[in-house]
């Protein structure tokens, strides 16, 4: 009886922690499920974070067009001013096209709207020209119109002289000069290499500048230029393809000719050996017959002498 009671308080015992052990096991898991959980909204979150920066950053002058269909007057004036400051927007086509900023062509800031056109379709030379017109550059927006003087530079030449460079930039020091170089090639806006031994700039790639409506004719026509010159190789290119399918045609008929003759050439060796070996068989034949029936040479027989000794009596 006693032994009963024991064992029963030890299956209860038992069955007590086993129900502590199991809470504290879902709660474990509950917890780590919602760790878990929390971890992964996070990282879809982040993910989506930087989506949206790889979008902004691949077109930095979105923002500012964003910013543009509401801002009006001063604060459109602002916008061009930090437009013109942004490190990475070197295009301004779409923030000219707003309407917003095309009232400012008429109006008391039209020198802005003048210098937001210099950065979109000009040079530094051109700024120098109209300089005593237009207000002055802030260190930042001197640098980034040198930079797209570069760039318009590097579009016409792929060699472009150090000569050309001070001239066009206005700098004096070529130490100064090679460091603006640098920083527009770390800005991914053109490619190229320093030649010092020559004194130039070696452009391998540059990015495309804003295009004015008046270029727009030029470039379908050198684009159709570029068309006919494509279609002009596809017609040579097809030429050669037939040329190519008429000598393959050429080649294996011919192939097949010598084959054909080859192959009456073997049947004719054949049956000429055929022939022969007929014809020999034949004459063999006959030598064998011609000895069988030519006549054996017949012995002599020697015939027995008989003495007569008889004689006649008288």
């Amino acid at each position: 009886m006693r032994n009963n009671t024991i064992h029963a308080l030890c299956i209860q015992s038992i069955k007590q922690q086993w129900e502590t052990v199991k809470e504290k096991c879902i709660i474990h898991n509950t917890n780590k499920l919602h760790e878990q959980y929390n971890i992964l909204t996070s990282k879809i979150e982040e993910n989506k974070q930087n989506k949206m920066t790889e979008k902004s950053s691949s077109n930095p002058l979105e923002q500012f067009v964003l910013l543009a269909k509401t801002a009006k007057g001063a604060a459109a004036l602002e916008l061009i001013k930090q437009a013109l400051e942004a490190p990475g927007v070197y295009v301004f086509g779409e923030l000219l096209d707003m309407p917003n900023i095309k009232e400012l062509a008429t109006g008391a800031h039209a020198q802005y709207f003048d210098l937001l056109n210099i950065f979109a379709y000009g040079t530094y030379s051109d700024y120098k020209e109209r300089k005593g017109k237009l207000p002055d550059l802030t260190p930042a927006q001197m640098t980034k119109l040198r930079q797209l003087t570069i760039v318009s530079l590097a579009t016409k030449t792929k060699h472009i002289p150090y000569s050309v460079l001070l001239q066009e930039l206005d700098i004096q020091n070529l130490r100064n000069l090679e460091d603006l170089i640098i920083e527009v090639i770390y800005a991914d806006i053109i490619h190229g290499k320093l030649d010092q031994k020559n004194q130039r700039l070696e452009v391998d790639y540059a990015i495309g500048r804003d295009i004015r409506s008046e270029a727009v004719p030029e470039i379908i026509n050198v684009l159709q230029d570029w068309c006919n010159g494509c279609e002009a190789v596809l017609q040579s290119i097809e030429l050669q393809i037939t040329k190519a399918n008429q000598n393959k045609e050429n080649n294996i008929r011919i192939k097949q000719q010598m084959e054909q003759e080859v192959a009456n050439i073997k049947k004719t060796l054949k049956s000429t050996q055929q022939t022969d070996s007929e014809e020999q068989m034949v004459t063999d034949s006959r030598d064998i017959a011609m000895s069988s029936d030519k006549p054996k040479k017949g012995s002599k027989t020697k015939g027995i002498r008989g003495s007569s000794g008889t004689k006649l009596w008288k």
